[in-house]
Formats: structure tokens, C-alpha cells, sequence
């Protein structure tokens, strides 16, 4: 966490891009792995230009708009696999390999790199908002569920989430806003501040069990064992996945 306060608070901004795109093509990776354990047959090179491909959209935002970077990634993919896929034996596993592919590069590297914008529209201090609504929220939803759980939420992706837990995780997410608009974002109305941190909580908490579902679908606890005791990359930011583009959005909407 220490690296990471001293990346957001005082790196440069390529600094920041490029130790993004690490962490994204990792959990890209995890998530390649799980798609082949399922036989998908993943084409992780493509899956990885593709990705970077988005993520430079975001980093030459006027000379190379999201629009022109979604269209260069489908145009690389098509040509690759119009291309490549020459015998009949392939073709059974044509669909799920151009979708997994296509769609794992999108899935993760689009919301991720928002964090990125983030930082660079807003300031650190907004990072360390979102920070502290996520952080806190999952800490009062996993302690709230061990209390009080009694409704299970999502029994097949996550079967330790109940609707208590979520509820409980909710509230205290808007206890870390209320923190956040105290001591960070003065300048900001404090109804915004605690209805951003239901909301984007509500985001990550939709997050968490889409994850767990890719982990059920290839039969596996943890998208990798890289973080000992903690999983894998994409195991550590499947919250961020909806909660940065929503934050994104609502403080650039709603709160300027």
C-alpha cells in the first residue's frame, strides 16, 4: 500500500500508466488461465494488444480517442483470426476464442484505466476517496455477513455474500465518504459525497460476484496463487472493475 500511496501522491503520470498496464495485463493473464482451463482457447498475445491498445486510448485521449482504439482492436482481431483459422478442426473453437479474447481485453482493461483518468483530472485525493469507500465498505460487508448473514445474495458466484452483509457494507462505505468529504474533499456537498459512496459501493459489490463467476465457471478458489493469502491480481481489484468508471462519471457529472 506504502508504494502505492507514494505512485498516486507523487509519481508522474506515464509512471502511473505504465505500472497500470502491469497490473492489468496480470490480472489479464488470471483471466486467460481460467478461460483455458475451460478449453476456450484464449489467443493471449492477441488478448494482450488488444488490451494495451484500449489502454493507450486513454493515455493519447484527443489524437487516439477510445472510438478509433476500439476499432483498431476489432480490426486486429479480425484480421488475425480470419487469417489464422485456416482448417476445418478449427472451427469449433473459433467463437469461444474470439469472444474470450476480445471480451477479457475489454473487460479489463476499459474500467481499470479509468483509475488512471482519474488521477489525472482529479487529483489523489480523489483515488483516496474511492480508496476508503471500497476499503471500508468490504470490510462492513464481510463483518456484517460473519454477524448477521442470513440471505444469501449470490449462492452460486459467492455463497458467503448475503443481503445483510451487502446492507452493512453499504452503510459503511457512506461512513468512509462522510470521512473522505470531511478530511479530503472539503469543497464537495456532503449528500454527494455519501450518495457516491452507496452507489459506487453498490458497483463493487455487482463486481465481486461477476469475478467469482469466471473463478466457478474454470473450478478454481483464487484466479492465481501470485499474492500468497491473497489470491491473485484479478482477485485483488474485481471491485474496481464497476466502482472506477461509476465513480468517474459521477464526479464528473454530479459533483462539477
Amino acid at each position: 500500500l506504502v508504494p502505492l500511496f507514494f505512485l498516486f501522491q507523487y509519481g508522474s503520470m506515464l509512471l502511473l500508466f505504465i505500472v497500470a498496464q502491469l497490473f492489468i495485463l496480470a490480472a489479464l493473464l488470471e483471466f486467460f488461465n481460467l478461460a483455458g482451463k475451460k478449453r476456450l482457447h484464449p489467443h493471449v498475445p492477441l488478448g494482450l494488444a488488444v488490451a494495451l491498445i484500449i489502454s493507450l486510448s486513454f493515455y493519447f485521449r484527443t489524437s487516439f480517442p477510445f472510438e478509433l482504439a476500439l476499432f483498431g482492436a476489432l480490426l486486429l482481431t479480425a484480421v488475425f483470426y480470419v487469417f489464422t483459422f485456416q482448417r476445418v478442426e478449427q472451427l469449433p473453437y473459433f467463437i469461444p476464442s474470439i469472444t474470450v479474447t476480445f471480451f477479457g481485453a475489454l473487460y479489463l482493461s476499459f474500467p481499470l484505466n479509468y483509475l488512471y483518468l482519474i488521477r489525472l483530472e482529479q487529483g489523489a485525493s480523489f483515488i483516496y476517496f474511492l480508496a476508503g469507500i471500497i476499503f471500508l465498505g468490504d470490510t462492513g460487508a464481510y463483518f456484517f455477513g460473519k454477524l448477521m448473514g442470513r440471505h444469501k445474495m449470490t449462492p452460486l458466484a459467492s455463497p458467503n455474500k448475503t443481503w445483510e452483509g451487502s446492507i452493512g457494507g453499504i452503510a459503511c462505505a457512506v461512513l468512509g465518504a462522510f470521512a473522505g468529504q470531511h478530511f479530503l474533499l472539503r469543497e464537495v456537498d456532503l449528500w454527494q459525497a455519501l450518495a457516491c459512496g452507496a452507489l459506487v459501493h453498490a458497483a463493487a459489490q455487482l463486481s465481486d460476484p461477476l469475478e467469482s463467476l469466471f473463478k466457478r465457471a474454470a473450478g478454481v478458489k483464487d484466479s492465481s496463487n501470485f499474492l500468497p493469502g491473497h489470491g491473485g491480481f484479478l482477485d485483488r481489484i474485481d471491485s474496481l472493475l464497476l466502482a472506477s468508471p461509476l465513480f468517474y462519471y459521477f464526479v464528473k457529472y454530479f459533483w462539477k
